[in-house]
């Protein structure tokens, strides 16, 4: 119907809006689901988000500005998240995207997908429909690109992807991958080519002409936003779920209103998701009573928490880079540990970028190599603080608190260091700044310094994973469904069963893809068994509007597992 403020959508006439699928949250995910799942006009869609609204190409510089990450720290359009420290001074501050296009519209727009590896381990915990085959169409469905393999690569997709060129890099990122070249690293053309990706090269990014494509941008086209089966409502934010008699009938907003259809699906991301989970009695049952929350169903939401570490190793560059920082990120080594079980566990990686202020450097010229631990087992949570969905929730991240992590994260700061004083690099750097002299080759000063200046690469996942019915730790089946519960999906970074060995966010667009449709593929059995007929008034299929709860609902997401 259109895009409307939460106030405009409160004085709207309910009966004008029969929902059959909300969704909660624009972001990487949520967006991409409205755009499809709209294209059947048939199926009416409410999409909520809580922060603002921008016309696709009316962002403002902070979050189109493929130079400015997290939005400069603007909460406006980012949460302001923060996890609580383990031997870090101060808390970790850790921010999540906050209009329509999500984190997407904050990230550094690295295009990498996840590799062959990471869909072995998600198939070998038993879930059907997950392998690298399955999921490389929808990997090509979303993109547009120009090079490489057709076999690999997708040219009509909704989200335009550019390989940056040496020429297009900043000299100390083509430093960086000389450097690495020199130490014998393979030459990357394509990150994205399942079998040649170990090594160095520039990223491919979904940044054109200076602009981050977020998906709100790219799938939350002009044209789709004037679906007449399509509202969005921003300012919106999400309490809890409506659950009666295992069945989820819509949400309730912080404000107490409330929304029904048939299908509700949580896309507020990995921290918004799983705390939505936990206002609604979906969670560890000890946490749900020490905050009353009366339990709906028992689950492990938020107990396994995931995220990639991640460390600045900073410098003071040669004063005539000065004017030379831009892009900010463009390029990585990619590459495999001496822990890694093989070359194609590609668990470490190094990015140079030019993100650190300049005013710390002398020359007025700074620039990192920040150090990305790809392979994680430390293991953080989610909490609530309160039952407030205006509060921040309890975030633990356990960055490095476990030896396998430790260790391989001491080889990528080796790495960096050995790369720093090669030549094509070397010629580049006045000094360390941080973390300095004061730290040098000795394994327990290194230890050290990476257990206090250890951050986030702002990956966070696995807070209600993905998992067949036995197993203790799944919260959703692989199409998403929540076990114990009738008509709620989760779709999101939120139900990766593992952290993937690269950024997430290609990989959390894919997933929409590809859930997406197995939801409309639902959809159409339903209609065709004369089930589920969107938007229509029928003896059999009473409308479910806002504020008016009816009794047929969608079944197409069931309950497998009760206990």
């Amino acid at each position: 119907m259109s895009v409307l403020s939460l106030e405009q959508f409160m004085t709207t006439s309910p009966e004008q809006m029969p929902y059959d699928i909300i969704i909660v949250g624009a972001g990487s995910a949520g967006a991409v689901l409205a755009a499809r799942l709209s294209e059947d006009e048939q199926t009416r869609v409410l999409l909520l988000e809580y922060g603002p609204s921008f016309d696709p190409d009316g962002y403002p510089e902070l979050l189109y500005s493929g130079n400015i990450i997290a939005a400069n720290g603007d909460q406006r359009y980012e949460w302001g998240y923060y996890a609580s420290p383990v031997s870090q001074p101060d808390p970790v501050y850790t921010p999540r995207g906050k209009t329509l296009g999500g984190s997407s519209a904050i990230n550094a727009a690295v295009a990498c997908r996840a590799l062959p590896w990471d869909f072995e381990r998600i198939t070998a915990k038993g879930l059907k429909g997950w392998k690298y085959e399955d999921v490389l169409p929808y990997y090509k469905k979303m993109e547009t690109y120009p090079l490489g393999e057709d076999k690999y690569h997708g040219r009509e997709g909704p989200l335009p992807i550019h390989q940056m060129t040496l020429e297009e890099i900043t000299p100390v990122q083509r430093a960086t991958l000389e450097a690495a070249w020199q130490l014998g690293f393979a030459r990357v053309e394509d990150f994205n080519h399942p079998e040649a990706n170990n090594g160095a090269g520039p990223n491919p990014m979904n940044i054109i002409n200076g602009v981050r494509v977020n998906t709100g941008m790219a799938w939350l086209t002009r044209k789709v936003r004037q679906r007449p089966n399509l509202t969005i409502v921003y300012g919106a934010l999400t309490d809890k779920l409506i659950v009666e008699e295992n069945r989820v009938k819509g949400v309730q907003l912080a404000d107490g209103e409330q929304c029904f259809a048939r299908q509700t699906i949580l896309s507020a991301g990995a921290y918004g998701s799983a705390a939505i989970l936990l206002r609604s009695g979906i969670g560890p049952r000890h946490h749900l009573e020490s905050l009353s929350i009366p339990v709906v169903k028992e689950a492990p939401v938020g107990e396994r928490l995931r995220d990639h570490a991640f460390y600045w190793i900073n410098f003071a560059g040669k004063a005539e880079l000065k004017g030379h920082e831009h892009p900010v990120v463009a390029a990585q080594i990619w590459t495999n540990s001496s822990f890694a079980k093989s070359a194609r566990e590609m668990d470490i990686a190094i990015s140079p970028s030019h993100l650190l202020p300049a005013d710390l450097s002398p020359t007025g010229v700074a620039f990192s190599l920040g150090l990305e631990l790809m392979h994680c087992s430390s293991t953080g949570y989610i909490r609530l603080k309160s039952r407030d969905p205006h509060d921040a929730p309890e975030i633990a991240l356990n960055h490095l608190t476990t030896e396998d992590d430790m260790r391989r994260m001491v080889e990528c700061f080796r790495l960096a260091r050995l790369l720093a004083d090669m030549p094509p690099l070397r010629q580049l750097i006045e000094y360390e700044i941080s973390p300095g002299a004061s730290v040098g080759d000795d394994e327990s000063d290194i230890r050290q310094a990476l257990a206090q200046g250890v951050s986030t690469l702002q990956h966070p996942c696995s807070t209600a994973p993905m998992g067949p019915p036995d197993d203790p730790y799944a919260v959703v089946d692989e199409n998403g469904c929540l076990y114990g519960l009738h008509d709620l999906r989760v779709i999101d970074a939120s139900i990766l069963p593992e952290i993937p060995l690269i950024n997430l966010n290609p990989t959390i667009i894919m997933m929409a893809e590809k859930l997406a449709d197995a939801l409309r593929n639902d959809i159409h059995e339903e209609r065709k068994n004369g089930i589920h007929q969107a938007g229509k008034q029928c003896p059999d299929n009473e409308t479910i509007v806002r504020r008016h709860s009816r009794r047929r609902w969608f079944s197409g997401c069931g309950s497998r597992r009760t206990s």
